[in-house]
């Protein structure tokens, strides 16, 4: 295989575990319909994934391979820090409101 072939499916992996990431943080929708979920441990996992990708390649990789991982990385780990601060998702807010209540009838 060409180093150049290499370099250049590493660097998709790199932008495919990025869109996963992306994807759990809940910024973009996902396969099938675009759904857009946020999954927090998913998006630990992927960050995860990344940063041993990072470890086990470190001092082996071309400067551009290294700086897409580099900026990946550190843009899924600050918006996971966003992510994480916001907490719990708030409930959709309900699509009608309850009837209010009327004069208590009268016999």
């Amino acid at each position: 295989m060409s180093e150049n072939l290499e370099s250049e499916l590493f660097q998709a992996l790199v932008l495919q575990l990025g869109q996963a990431g992306w994807m759990a943080l809940g910024k973009i929708g996902g396969p099938p319909d675009g759904r857009i979920e946020r999954r927090l441990e998913v998006a630990r996992m992927t960050i995860d994934t990344l940063a041993a990708l990072e470890t086990r390649t470190r001092g082996n990789l071309a400067p551009g391979e290294q700086a897409l991982l580099d900026r990946t990385l550190r843009e899924l780990r600050l918006n996971y820090v966003d992510e994480v601060k916001k907490g719990e998702a708030p409930a959709p807010p309900p699509t009608s409101e309850p009837p209010a209540p009327g004069p208590p009838a009268t016999p």
